[in-house]
């Protein structure tokens, strides 16, 4: 968990920090189908002197990642699927701490554009050819990534639209059916989107790109991902 130097090809946005000296990392076992479990997470983490804390079946995560940041914590890492890191990611902004992502869910978006190198712990899913850019180019620009896909018809023009902006309001007649974080929920109308730009400090280690996919191809030294290299 710690960043001894510039990640690879690493942007203005990155620099070298300190080893944390009380990091605390949650760990889904029941993530990505056991991944964590089966690379021996947990063990290696321990072997390092970080404080691990595997999840059982009903626990609080949002409660046990504030009760860590309140008891001195100096860096808060979760080792599961997007859910999960959204959460302990959200106590480590509350507390003003920085968040350590690992990898070990399904789809791992979050890493994917972060520039963590989803092969450290689990390989996932993206889209060889996406109508758009499959991963956000960065994640510091206080701006929201929208993409609003059209029903299939008879338009000889490419479906879907892609913009950016700071907050998003959408109205509807009735409960909106969604996906957070990989769960399906039902939403009330309206529907307020915001984005609060440098709320989050994440480290990531000197070995991972430092940039998601759709970025590598501007920064000086990364080749730009091969087709379908998004698929790891």
């Amino acid at each position: 968990m710690n960043l001894p130097r510039a990640p690879r090809g690493a942007t203005s946005g990155w620099r070298p920090a300190d080893p944390p000296r009380r990091p605390v990392l949650f760990v889904n076992p029941r993530s990505g189908d056991g991944t964590a479990e089966r690379a021996g997470l947990a063990g290696r983490a321990r072997e390092k002197g970080i404080e691990t804390v595997i999840l059982a079946p009903g626990q609080d995560l949002a409660a046990l990642a504030r009760e860590a940041a309140a008891a001195g914590a100096d860096a808060l890492g979760m080792a599961g699927g997007d859910g999960s890191l959204a959460v302990v990611a959200a106590a480590a902004a509350a507390h003003g701490i920085p968040f350590v992502c690992v990898p070990a869910g399904t789809r791992n978006h979050f890493a994917l554009d972060l520039g963590v190198d989803r092969h450290d712990v689990a390989g996932a899913y993206a889209l060889d050819r996406p109508l758009v850019t499959g991963t956000r180019p960065a994640l510091d620009t206080g701006q929201l990534g929208i993409v609003a896909l059209d029903a299939p018809g008879g338009s000889p023009h490419a479906p879907g639209r892609a913009w950016s902006t700071p907050r998003l309001e959408v109205n509807a007649p009735a409960a909106v059916h969604a996906g957070v974080d990989g769960e399906a929920v039902d939403l009330s109308p309206p529907l307020r989107f915001a984005i609060r730009p440098g709320a989050l400090r994440v480290r990531i280690s000197s070995r991972h790109p430092g940039a998601s996919p759709s970025a590598r191809p501007r920064l000086p030294g990364l080749p730009p991902p091969a087709r379908g290299s998004q698929a790891r």
